[in-house]
């Protein structure tokens, strides 16, 4: 029987294996780069959408994140979320998942933010991948503006790359479950 590693550890030889890609990409940041992290191909996992649930909602109770919801822009942050929620669901506080549309629709209720979001509420902003912050930036504009409070935001990978320092300039603070380093590293060994 194989001992089972540490979580962060299967969770970066998970993205190591599932996510990296080689190669020239242009990031929608519009940055290039030699690799790409595809996080989907991770968090739409069945082990990853139960291990990233796990050390999420573990991560927002030990931050102190005292929060009602969790959701960030569609679609990176979406199964994020969604796991997290699942991985709340009995314990004494349960977290409701939402998604912030990178635009209003323009028909039915018009919303941006849609679910079971409510005005008031506290939240932990889902990111996939942090590289410029972009994404979660215009995910706490949408949140202000329907009346909600950030707590903080809670990225599966940051890139290192700058865009922790330009979230935490909006006076938000930023957890990542992963560095890129060590998940590129990982990547580079396999």
């Amino acid at each position: 029987m194989l001992t089972p590693m540490p979580t962060d550890d299967r969770l970066i030889a998970l993205l190591a294996e599932k996510s990296v890609l080689f190669g020239e990409f242009t990031l929608a940041s519009g940055r290039r780069s030699d690799f790409y992290v595809d996080a989907r191909l991770s968090t739409m996992s069945p082990e990853g959408l139960r291990l990233i649930g796990e050390e999420g909602r573990g991560a927002i109770e030990r931050a102190g994140w005292n929060v009602d919801a969790v959701g960030g822009l569609t679609m990176g942050a979406d199964p994020i979320a969604y796991a997290i929620a699942y991985s709340s669901a009995t314990t004494p506080r349960p977290l409701r998942a939402f998604s912030v549309r990178k635009a209003a629709k323009e028909h039915g209720t018009g919303k941006r933010v849609e679910g079971p979001f409510r005005k008031g509420d506290v939240v932990a902003v889902i990111e996939d991948v942090i590289t410029t912050g972009g994404s979660a930036v215009s995910a706490i504009d949408a949140i202000r503006q329907e009346g909600g409070t950030v707590a903080g935001v809670l990225a599966l990978l940051d890139r290192e790359e700058g865009g922790v320092a330009r979230i935490e300039a909006m006076g938000v603070a930023v957890l990542a479950l992963a560095r890129g380093s060590a998940v590129l590293a990982a990547a580079r060994r396999r």
